[in-house]
């Protein structure tokens, strides 16, 4: 790749990690301060009451920023190269996000969804998917095996993005289909993440027929 493209591809890529730093911070801006009516809130007061569902609830909104941004970090080979112990730790940051808060969090949440048993699988298949796919990619790069860890890196991000491209579905569902509100739900806990995971195989299948993959 010349210099010059790969000055585009950073710039994209900035720019990426900008506009859904924006759209998360807007979320989070929703629920500063704390009420438990707020937002997304007004459509859970039958949950609001349960300790577990709330603690999880505001965790996963306020910790979901840093798995986004620490996340992005780890695919640039220009930042690997120049600062890989900066690399590692955002590498960290994200994985311990995820492992240990947004993950629990999220999947705890899956339980409670809006639409019913099939939204509720959706969710709960994200959830699992996300954290085994982030538990792999740690797995991989403990053991050295860089190439595996890259991959499992893009699958594990790609529902990472989830977050965002939930969101971008339900205001497209919403302004050009005329689709119940609960159907719509019901739709976006699949496809706000399986077209995700399907981009991240077809991005692993072309980076995968350019390197030998390791095991």
């Amino acid at each position: 790749m010349t210099a010059t493209k790969k000055n585009i591809v950073n710039i994209f890529l900035l720019s990426a990690l900008a506009f859904f730093s924006f759209l998360m911070l807007r979320i989070i801006a929703l629920y500063i301060p704390v009420q438990n009516d707020a937002a997304f809130l007004q459509l859970k007061q039958q949950y609001i009451h349960i300790t577990e569902w709330r603690v999880a609830f505001f965790t996963h909104v306020f910790s979901s920023i840093l798995a986004l941004m620490a996340g992005f970090t780890q695919f640039s080979k220009t930042f690997l190269r120049k600062y890989p112990k900066m690399h590692r730790q955002f590498g960290y940051v994200y994985v311990i996000n995820i492992l240990m808060v947004t993950g629990p969090a999220g999947l705890l949440m899956s339980f409670y969804a809006n639409g019913g048993i099939g939204s509720r699988i959706g969710f709960i298949i994200l959830s699992v998917l996300w954290i085994a796919t982030t538990s792999i990619a740690l797995y991989k790069a403990v053991k050295k095996k860089f190439t595996s860890h890259r991959i499992w890196m893009i699958r594990s991000f790609a529902l990472t993005l989830s977050a965002v491209t939930l969101r971008i579905w339900k205001v497209l569902l919403a302004n050009f289909t005329e689709i119940p509100p609960m159907d719509r739900y019901r739709i976006i806990a699949w496809l706000g993440w399986t077209l995700n995971l399907l981009m991240a195989e077809c991005i692993i299948y072309f980076y995968i027929s350019k390197r030998p993959r390791q095991t």
